[in-house]
């Protein structure tokens, strides 16, 4: 296979999603450089990144060696100007809010180098929405990764109709070079083939939750029954995709709709999560009070594999690591 020759990284965005993309990408053998405006949530990525190390040790066998090279790929910055210099392709991973993409991309577009792609980690936007603003729109699509990349390791590629022919052959070489499979979109969809599948799940289990018919753990325990192998339920998908995603989902599609429980739906995660500063997975302090009663999987001696519902002051998922670490989530492929 002809080589992308997509060897430089830029990663627009340093939460959940994009901390993985730069992980991963750099893990692959990747030089990568994570961008933010904001130190904090830099400094959340560098300590996020200090997870996915022992993460990887443990499910993907990795060396004391592979994990220090990794590092050594990777750069931090909030300089968009410096950090974008030498890319030979920006992936975006910002919040799900179009008029700050649109912004954002107007203001990248004098920084770029001629012969750097662009490519939007949207969950549910359309590439074509933001072609014009790019100004590079024959450079530009969709490359959408699932969270937990590592195991989860599609890469949904999606084209709008100015992209170029060698923009979608390149981007699908270097997924493939970073470990993903490469899912192609024919045509343009809201949502790809995974959020299109994810999105609805999440509505219905919310508005269970919204609407007082059910608790999370209750509708985990049901999907998870239902599902049997699967390592979480809908519940659980929502706090590794992390609050303020979810949030902005449904309260975009729900007024483009007009859905009044989607609407509902994000209310109530804006008033019981973000008003009081939670944000899921992403948010490594113990997560308070009256949210998600999260699933605890423990791996015990013999591969044994127990469900357990959480409920306390503190309900957070945990996973008791073969070499100890206790780290907050669930793990990918628990129940491979």
């Amino acid at each position: 296979m002809t080589a992308s020759k997509l060897d430089n990284v830029t990663v627009v965005g340093a939460g959940v999603l994009g901390g993985q993309i730069a992980w991963h990408s750099a893990f692959k053998g990747k030089a990568v450089v994570v961008y933010d405006v904001s130190e904090d949530a830099l400094a959340g990525c560098r300590t996020a990144h200090k997870t996915y190390a022992h993460i990887y040790k443990h499910d993907l066998a990795a060396t004391n060696q592979d994990i220090q090279e990794a590092q050594g790929r990777l750069s931090f910055s909030t300089d968009l100007e410096h950090a974008v210099s030498n890319a030979d392709v920006v992936i975006e991973a910002i919040p799900e809010v179009p008029d700050l993409k649109v912004t954002f991309y107007k203001s990248l577009a004098q920084y770029l180098p001629a012969h750097t792609l662009l490519a939007t980690n949207s969950s549910t936007l359309l590439p074509s929405t933001f072609a014009e603003a790019t100004g590079r729109p024959d450079k530009f699509c969709a490359l959408h990764f699932a969270n937990l990349i590592w195991s989860m390791n599609i890469a949904e590629v999606m084209a709008h109709h100015g992209t170029s022919e060698k923009t979608i052959l390149d981007i699908t070489r270097f997924a493939i070079e970073i470990g993903m499979v490469p899912i192609p979109i024919r045509k343009e969809q809201s949502g790809y083939v995974c959020n299109s599948l994810l999105v609805p799940i999440l509505q219905a289990a919310q508005s269970l939750v919204t609407n007082g018919v059910s608790s999370p753990e209750d509708i985990d325990r049901t999907y998870m029954i239902l599902n049997r192998g699967c390592s979480q339920g809908p519940c659980g998908s929502m706090d590794v995709v992390g609050f303020k995603t979810v949030h902005d989902i449904f309260s975009y599609w729900g007024e483009i709709n007009k859905d009044s429980q989607m609407i509902a739906n994000a209310h109530y995660i804006k008033t019981h999560f973000l008003d009081k500063g939670l944000q899921g997975i992403q948010g490594a302090a113990g997560i308070q009070g009256d949210t998600w009663q999260h699933v605890a999987v423990v791996v015990a001696e013999g591969d044994v594999r127990d469900v357990v519902y959480e409920r306390g002051q503190a309900d957070h998922a945990r996973l008791a690591l073969a070499d100890g670490q206790a780290l907050l989530g669930l793990r990918p492929g628990a129940g491979d």
